[in-house]
């Protein structure tokens, strides 16, 4: 069974069937089995059709066993904390439909019950990145920690003090609501840390830090320890489709008119379906 990773879909229902079932065909005519697909997180949001989207990934992945799965990233998580009465609506959110949905509950739950990475013959998924100081091994064992506080009956309450950008860097001695922010922010947010690991929120539509100030990407810091594996991650579209040694990066901006990504890790093969143009990139 050979392994896909899919990025962002943001709520490109169309384009998010297209490549799957892209994927579906190229595996059958190569007389291989089903393929495993992984998402790597934001599965809705700001595209045209979120609930479609978030149903469509739901039932691929519903008796799958695991073979199919994603990654949560910050939008789906933000969609948690909407539902939820923790964060208002944002101007450029499409959830409406998810909110008003007949299946809502359903489908909420399913995503709260999605994890935070993967780890997969030797690729480490997350949705946004990885501090410099984890471990693959660590990496997924602090991400067990927030799906294990996203599946405790008390999980409102974690996503009520789940926001906000402090603390900025690592440590070990990080406990509670502090340490689980921190490990989520990593995760789910992250794009530029400096060498020892301050994280910033600030820097956003850009590829590129200004060396003055000291912040890298955060897979480009010497010495990272999970530099053993390759990171697959996506969140960042202004960095777009990356493919090097270490790290695989899959979001290539389909919202915004750009192409949805699919690798597969096995032999490294690129799938692209081309996209509409859904919102307007914002330049750096």
């Amino acid at each position: 069974m050979r392994t896909y990773v899919i990025g962002d879909l943001q709520g490109c229902h169309g384009e998010t069937v297209a490549l799957v079932e892209r994927i579906l065909a190229r595996e059958q005519e190569l007389g291989e089995e089903a393929p495993s697909i992984l998402f790597c997180g934001d599965l809705i949001n700001r595209g045209p059709d979120s609930l479609s989207t978030l149903r469509y990934v739901q039932a691929l992945a519903q008796g799958s066993a695991g073979r199919i799965d994603a990654v949560l990233g910050n939008h789906d998580l933000h969609l948690l904390a909407v539902a939820n009465g923790i964060r208002p609506e944002s101007g450029s959110d499409t959830l409406d439909t998810i909110l008003a949905a007949p299946d809502r509950e359903a489908l909420l739950h399913w995503l709260r019950l999605r994890p935070m990475a993967i780890m997969r013959a030797g690729h480490l998924l997350v949705h946004g990145g990885v501090l410099p100081q984890w471990s693959a091994e660590q990496t997924v064992a602090l991400a067990g920690e927030v799906e294990s506080a996203l599946r405790d009956g008390q999980w409102v309450d974690f996503l009520a003090e789940m926001y906000g950008n402090q603390p900025d860097r690592w440590d070990d001695g990080l406990r509670g609501t502090a340490r689980l922010r921190c490990i989520v922010n990593a995760l789910t947010r992250m794009r530029f840390c400096t060498a020892d690991g301050v994280m910033d929120f600030k820097m956003k539509e850009s590829a590129h830090a200004d060396p003055a100030t000291g912040l890298m990407p955060w897979f480009e810091v010497p010495g990272r320890r999970t530099s053993d594996v390759t990171v697959v991650f996506g969140h960042w579209s202004a960095l777009g489709l990356q493919v090097k040694p270490g790290i695989i990066a899959l979001d290539s901006g389909c919202v915004w008119g750009g192409q949805l990504s699919a690798i597969c890790l096995d032999d490294r093969s690129l799938l692209q379906i081309p996209c509409t143009e859904y919102r307007k990139p914002k330049l750096a």
